[in-house]
């Protein structure tokens, strides 16, 4: 089973000396951002590193192209012929036929992450994860914040998790990315965050820090009470008589199965 990725790491397009210390992070996905972290002056020296550096790379990464209708979005896409290219994440995703235009220039083996950040995004977030080579959303809670006036990012934007989630798992994909924790230094801030965002139901986080890799990974993976719990239901299952099973006082039905069946998978990738 390919494992699923749980951590995507952003680091600027302008930073060539910085994409190999990414990859060495541990993040199980790295993107090359031309867009938010590359300012207007320097997106073209941007988008001639990486494509310097994708001609040797070893290692595929996704990039982070800028929206369409900018003046670097066409010359963005061509950095996606290259051989090291894994896929591609679309900010500003708002309606289908923009996103069908950039899968039309994708390979079979090539992955495209919309990312919802804006209302509109939101209201259309089926359609877009409907589009052909989509493999799951991706949540920009920051740029969602100014655009919608909401003030907050934690609770406040739970709504707008949810629906991400549901649309994901209506459209049979992967479940969706959350956004980033703008704090670096503090891991347990990260690792709670990032908690939140599994409860949720929420699948992986970006992250704009190595060091805020670690903590994710350890909020994604299940806890030994956890991995302890569905070894004892699955253990009752192959074991037990015919008839409603109870593990610690609790009846397991298909749904719970299933559930402490997940678990362990997770300890398989």
């Amino acid at each position: 089973m390919k494992p699923i990725p749980r951590s995507y790491l952003f680091v600027p397009g302008d930073r060539p000396e910085r994409f190999d210390k990414a990859l060495a992070a541990g993040a199980h996905a790295v993107i090359l951002d031309l867009e938010d972290a590359v300012l207007p002056e320097r997106k073209t020296q941007a988008r001639a590193a990486i494509a310097q550096w994708l001609a040797g790379a070893q290692t595929s990464v996704f990039l982070r192209i800028n929206p369409a209708g900018t003046p670097w979005h066409l010359e963005d896409c061509a950095l996606l012929a290259a051989a090291s290219v894994r896929g591609v994440m679309a900010p500003k995703a708002e309606d289908a036929p923009t996103l069908q235009a950039i899968a039309a220039r994708l390979r079979q083996d090539q992955e495209l992450i919309p990312l919802v950040e804006t209302v509109a995004g939101h209201f259309e977030a089926l359609a877009l994860a409907r589009v052909p080579r989509v493999s799951r959303l991706a949540f920009g809670s920051v740029d969602f914040m100014t655009d919608s006036g909401i003030e907050g990012d934690a609770a406040e934007l739970d709504a707008v998790r949810t629906h991400l989630v549901l649309v994901s798992r209506q459209a049979g994909l992967q479940a969706p990315i959350d956004g980033v924790s703008l704090v670096i230094d503090d891991a347990r801030q990260v690792e709670d965050d990032a908690r939140r965002s599994r409860r949720l139901g929420l699948g992986a986080k970006l992250c704009i820090h190595p060091r805020q890799v670690a903590p994710v990974h350890a909020a994604f993976a299940p806890s030994p009470a956890e991995i302890a719990w569905a070894r004892r239901v699955l253990e009752a299952l192959a074991s037990g008589p015919l008839g409603a099973i109870a593990v610690d006082g609790k009846l397991v039905d298909k749904p719970v199965a299933l559930r402490a069946q997940g678990i362990l998978e997770q300890l398989a990738q």
